[in-house]
């Protein structure tokens, strides 16, 4: 199955060795390197190398590419372009940049839907999830819903946040079963902006499992969230869309397995 047949059934697809062993080992010594400065102001609530919670000491970045010359590099890579452009059809545009270091003994983060964030009218957002280090089960790799891709926003519940930082995750409906995503350093995820996805805690005692994230909105886009602007095409111009209206309508699952659309949901500042 080609990559965009997968992406078309699916929801995702897996480009795999994309990236060399090289470019990850420049990203991960610079992101690195960053967070030691105390994060360039990317850091998610700062750095504090003495907290005691891995995530005090190991945030996330978050929009990097805004001043940071290799997180744009990346975001507007040649190669995710062309990806994109088969998966998709068309060049889509980049708003975000993130970075999870996700060391040893974090947490992971609730299943959740991008889209609810980055409020994209119309269509949807896309992800890609480059994977500086292996991942499997033991250092939280990312879960997937296969075929959620087709569900309309649906409603957050309350998540379990022994195991999560976020404090809500998405009902997976009858039927469709979550199922780990098996990445080598160098690999990239792509998702659909509907897809239901998280990940669980990192259970190892020395492996990190960190990543680089881009989210894109499609050609077709004329609304996104405020958080996401400014607005890049492929060869670092930026354009010119609308500020979305607001989160609109989510779809409460029921336990006879049927959604209905309804309760009014408010978007976040950051694809989680």
């Amino acid at each position: 199955m080609s990559l965009g047949q997968e992406f078309q059934t699916e929801g995702y697809a897996v480009a795999r060795g994309l990236f060399s062993s090289a470019e990850v080992a420049e990203f991960t010594a610079h992101y690195e390197a960053m967070r030691l400065r105390g994060g360039d102001g990317w850091a998610e609530g700062g750095v504090d190398l003495a907290a005691e919670e891995p995530l005090k000491r190991y945030p996330r970045l978050l929009q990097p590419h805004r001043g940071d010359e290799l997180s744009m590099r990346f975001m507007l890579d040649a190669r995710l372009r062309s990806a994109f452009e088969e998966m998709l059809g068309a060049e889509p545009f980049g708003v975000q940049t993130m970075v999870y270091f996700k060391p040893p003994g974090a947490r992971g983060q609730a299943l959740h839907q991008d889209q609810r964030y980055l409020e994209v009218q119309p269509g949807t957002c896309i992800a890609a999830w480059l994977a500086l280090d292996d991942c499997d089960d033991e250092n939280g790799c990312l879960q997937v819903v296969p075929g959620s891709q087709n569900l309309p926003i649906l409603c957050p519940v309350k998540s379990d946040t022994a195991v999560s930082f976020t404090t809500e995750t998405v009902p997976v409906p009858p039927g469709l079963t979550p199922v780990p995503v098996h990445l080598k350093a160098g690999d990239v995820l792509f998702f659909n902006g509907e897809l239901i996805h998280g990940s669980g805690p990192n259970r190892s005692a020395t492996r990190f499992r960190r990543s680089l994230i881009g989210h894109y909105i499609v050609a077709e886009a004329q609304q996104v969230a405020k958080y996401y602007f400014p607005v890049y095409r492929f060869d670092g111009s930026q354009v010119e869309i609308e500020v979305s209206s607001g989160g609109g309508k989510c779809g409460t699952l029921h336990e006879d397995g049927t959604i209905s659309l309804g309760d009014t949901i408010d978007g976040a500042l950051a694809a989680h």
